[in-house]
């Protein structure tokens, strides 16, 4: 009977079980807590003692604390491997995140500011170019960005230029390389206008030897890196979200351009950049609204704009001035009159003027408009001749402290010679040779003024400023540039030259 009990045992608890649950119980505190029960304790710390007599009572005795032990160890052996499973979880999770924050901290600071703006979901998707931005940082050769800021020139300046693969940023960052300065570019690409010309400047400067980096000026890390890498002397801000009329229909890139973008340039070049370089930024001629005191003076009053774009400019001079006050930096602000020529914007008049002549279509002409209108070449000299006259900026790496008072300034930047749009309209049918479908309509309310005169004394007299190039000079250069750079253009420009003959003979 004794043998026959002992087999029964065996057979019910096999051998792999007791040795599991014997050493949970010997090895661990947790298994020897006083909530156990008693006759379980009892059982696993004295040794398996013979049966006693053979009774129904008994057997049922022991084969109950059995199963009662089988099932709280079932149970204490399943809650520690939860247990275990979820720490283990939880630490997988933290080393995760602690690698991702690592090695993409631009990647999650981005996610962090889209779920708390979801409510700017209205924003054109392309504004944003941060992640992208931090990507392209990431994959570029750091060589590569020293080469191009680094000058040729004996004390040449290494420069930074925002929106470089503009219209204005493109001449001046061509000829700032032209001439042995160090030139890195940054721009985001937007796509107000067709992206592909800003990639066919990006193109041009490549050639030249000036890199453009595509990220966006909202981009502080990036920023920040860039500047870890390259000691800029100088930074050319003409990065900005342009047009008048565009404002009413996407106000807030305005904001996240001219407003946002500006600060966030600012504070790295103040708090990150050692040295902190001197800063030349491109304002407006809108700045002057409503002003009707002609010719436009630095000196005259600024507070009446007459577009979103015209106050983001207006803000843009008082945030510099904030910045030049509390932190040293040197800023000289630029207000440009109508900049037009080769390569120019394809939202400005004169160039869908001719494209609409070409393609036979009407062209809205505004009555009694006038324009200063600039030629690029000519504001090209003017930004070299702001940058070469920049004070350093006397404040110390970090934001903390100021030497002393820094230098702030700002300019006109226009030809001086105001024209009616239409002369202008006139000029550009006599160089294509194709009258225009006009018609004329009043000046609708949507931010444009009247009348643009540029008063340019002080640029003069600061730094040579001399705008030499009339309308009719540099409306022919930009429509032999369309006409060379569109190459469907250049069959007609050549059909309208046989015409001529024809005519001629």
């Amino acid at each position: 009977m004794h043998t026959h009990r002992t087999t029964l045992m065996t057979t019910q608890f096999p051998l792999p079980f007791f040795f599991i649950s014997n050493s949970l119980f010997s090895l661990s505190p947790h298994f020897t807590s006083p909530s156990l029960p008693s006759h379980f304790i009892t059982f696993t710390s004295l040794p398996m003692a013979p049966s006693p007599p053979d009774n129904s009572k008994g057997s049922f005795k022991h084969l109950s604390s059995y199963k009662l032990l089988r099932r709280i160890s079932s149970q204490k052996v399943l809650s520690i491997s939860s247990t275990l499973l979820f720490r283990t979880a939880i630490l997988l999770t933290l080393t995760l995140v602690l690698l991702f924050t690592l090695h993409y901290p631009s990647l999650l600071s981005h996610s962090l500011s889209l779920s708390s703006s979801s409510s700017s979901s209205s924003l054109p998707s392309n504004r944003h170019r941060s992640l992208l931005g931090s990507g392209r940082l990431h994959s570029l050769n750091q060589q590569e960005i020293i080469r191009s800021a680094t000058p040729i020139r004996t004390n040449g300046f290494s420069i930074l230029v925002t929106g470089a693969a503009g219209f204005v940023g493109s001449h001046c960052s061509l000829a700032l390389k032209s001439r042995g300065d160090g030139v890195v570019g940054l721009d985001n690409f937007n796509s107000y206008y067709d992206p592909s010309l800003k990639r066919a400047r990006q193109k041009m400067l490549r050639k030249n030897g000036v890199l453009v980096i595509e990220a966006d000026i909202n981009d502080s890390q990036l920023l920040i890196k860039l500047f870890q890498m390259v000691h800029f002397t100088h930074v050319l801000h003409l990065a900005a979200q342009a047009g008048v009329r565009y404002a009413m229909k996407s106000p807030q890139s305005y904001i996240q351009s001219n407003v946002a973008g500006w600060v966030s340039l600012l504070e790295v070049c103040a708090k990150n950049a050692n040295p902190q370089p001197a800063i030349v930024w491109a304002s407006s001629s809108s700045v002057y609204g409503l002003n009707k005191v002609s010719p436009f003076s630095e000196s005259h009053r600024t507070d009446q704009p007459a577009s979103l774009y015209a106050a983001t400019k207006k803000a843009g001079e008082e945030i510099a001035h904030v910045y030049n006050h509390i932190y040293g930096l040197s800023l000289t602000g630029l207000r440009f009159f109508t900049v037009y020529g080769p390569w120019g914007r394809p939202d400005m008049a004169y160039f869908f003027f001719v494209k609409n002549i070409l393609q036979g279509k009407s062209i809205n002409i505004f009555s009694n408009a006038k324009r200063d209108f600039t030629y690029i070449d000519d504001v090209v000299k003017g930004c070299i001749g702001a940058i070469d006259t920049a004070e350093k900026s006397t404040g110390l790496p970090g934001g903390n402290k100021k030497l002393g008072p820094a230098q702030l300034r700002v300019y006109n930047l226009g030809n001086t010679s105001p024209v009616p749009v239409t002369k202008m309209v006139g000029i550009i049918e006599s160089l294509l040779g194709k009258k225009a479908k006009k018609n004329v309509v009043e000046m609708p309310s949507n931010g444009d003024v009247p009348f643009t005169h540029a008063n340019v004394s002080l640029a003069e007299m600061d730094f040579g400023y001399r705008p030499s190039t009339d309308l009719g000079t540099g409306l022919k250069n930009f429509v032999e540039w369309y006409l060379d750079y569109y190459k469907t253009d250049v069959i007609i420009k050549k059909k309208s030259k046989e015409e001529k003959k024809v005519a001629s003979s």
